[in-house]
């Protein structure tokens, strides 16, 4: 099993990234994804999640209207639109599969003028 994200950089504020994360290894459609994220000297928290399927997701409060996180079954990867990026939002975002417990290496984001 292995995830690969991709799609970090550095942004100004209000600015847009998208990531990416390619899966392989198990049968994506079957398992809900998640996005993590985790600041220097915080905690890591959950940003987004999406079912199998891609018709339930959930985000954090504070991303909520402006990141949205979709999936392409058929070419095994899920994706993190982020808009209106805030500096708060600078962090490591972690592609996640939560029923195999399996991590991505991480992406960097950095939101900065």
């Amino acid at each position: 099993v292995q995830l690969v994200e991709s799609g970090g950089g550095l942004v100004q504020p209000g600015g847009s990234l998208r990531l990416s994360c390619a899966a392989s290894g198990f049968t994506f459609r079957n398992y809900a994804m998640s996005w993590y994220r985790q600041a220097p000297g915080k905690e890591r928290e959950l940003v987004a999640f999406i079912s199998g399927g891609g018709s339930s997701t959930n985000y954090l409060d504070s991303v909520k209207g402006r990141f949205t996180i979709s999936r392409d079954n058929a070419k095994n990867t899920v994706y993190l639109q982020m808009n209106s990026l805030k500096p708060e939002d600078t962090a490591v975002y972690l592609c996640y599969v939560p029923y195999l417990r399996v991590w991505g290496q991480g992406t960097q984001v950095t939101v900065s003028s």
